[in-house]
């Protein structure tokens, strides 16, 4: 059966991480009482993260990996798994947790409402040095200079996106992908969440 949702998550060497991501999304996805698929896209690990995903996709068919021979970065995991994703709405979820899985209800229930592209806002970022919150400003702010797209502030890659979005996106084959300014150029209607980003459940970011 077709899902509804499908749950993408770039992995990279998160093997401390890899059971309570399964988990917790798991908890929330089963909670909806839909069809969903969770792609984990497998950036080249070289800690056993490949392996553990293999064996969960043995387990439940859910799971569908996407193996990437080395590593090729995070917006490109990305990409692919929006090339994979077979969902009526897709949500883009890092693997450490600092984005808590329990957020994806709130984007859900948005989507619901008639919005396409809901991103998930951080008011608060727990575990994030002085510096990282620094760059993360100034970033924002060379990028309304430079550009007339207006990117909310203080946002990462954390979204639902509607298969309407989905499908025009992976039309856009552009080499350098930054996909949180694509969905808001591709025009559609969007929203806000507003959430407390944790701190990294474990290893390194």
């Amino acid at each position: 059966m077709k899902p509804v949702f499908s749950i993408i998550a770039p992995i990279f060497n998160e093997k401390g991480c890899f059971d309570e991501l399964y988990h917790r999304v798991s908890e929330v996805m089963n909670s909806t009482g839909e069809e969903w698929e969770f792609v984990m896209v497998d950036d080249g690990s070289t800690d056993g993260s490949t392996d553990l995903i293999r064996e969960l996709a043995k387990k439940d068919k859910r799971v569908r990996p996407v193996i990437f021979a080395r590593n090729f970065g995070h917006q490109i995991a990305v990409t692919a798994g929006l090339d994979y994703c077979r969902g009526d709405a897709a949500v883009i979820i890092d693997a450490d947790l600092q984005d808590p899985p329990e957020v994806i209800l709130e984007l859900i229930a948005k989507w619901r409402e008639g919005y396409q592209v809901v991103y998930a806002l951080r008011t608060e970022r727990e575990g994030e040095t002085w510096f990282k919150k620094f760059s993360a400003s100034f970033f924002y702010k060379v990028i309304y200079r430079i550009t007339d797209v207006k990117i909310p502030m203080n946002t990462g890659d954390f979204r639902l996106l509607d298969r309407r979005v989905v499908d025009i996106m992976n039309s856009m084959r552009e080499r350098h992908r930054f996909l949180r300014g694509m969905s808001a150029w591709v025009g559609f209607k969007t929203i806000g969440v507003p959430y407390k980003r944790a701190a990294r459940f474990a290893g390194t970011t």
